[in-house]
């Protein structure tokens, strides 16, 4: 278990604490809701918290296999729906060493799939992964 605060600052900014580490962010509601848009907004931070779990779920396969993604790279896109207001699409591209095998593609490609961030996502929520070998 781990258990992280939120603390209300006013004008819409929260201050947010990592328990286990006291490391804070924080956020503020976007300019098309209420906000002014000068820190992540909360469904920004789970867009970023996808493309973080895929990147660290795909080095965690590669170095226990002896490869290094030092420098691989990710972009997640957020694309909001209304009615109800959510996020409808988190498209992701990574940016992998083309200098990777056929097999530790396949490999880091399926484990990217299968990070917790990604399998905890509502099922209409798109999340593409588009994998560039460079």
């Amino acid at each position: 278990m781990v258990t992280m605060k939120v603390l209300y600052q006013g004008q819409k900014h929260c201050l947010l604490t990592h328990g286990p580490s006291n490391s804070t962010i924080e956020t503020d509601a976007p300019k098309d809701n209420q906000g002014k848009g000068e820190r992540f907004s909360p469904t920004d931070l789970v867009g970023a918290a996808l493309a973080s779990c895929i990147v660290t779920t795909m080095a965690m396969v590669a170095e226990r296999d002896g490869v290094s993604l030092n420098g691989c790279t990710a972009e997640v896109e957020k694309h909001m729906v209304a009615d109800p207001r959510r996020i409808g699409a988190l498209p992701v591209r990574v940016s992998l060493p083309a200098s990777l095998t056929p097999e530790m593609r396949k490999k880091l490609e399926q484990t990217a799939l299968h990070c917790p961030v990604h399998k905890s996502l509502h099922p209409s929520v798109k999340a593409e992964i588009t994998f560039i070998y460079v």
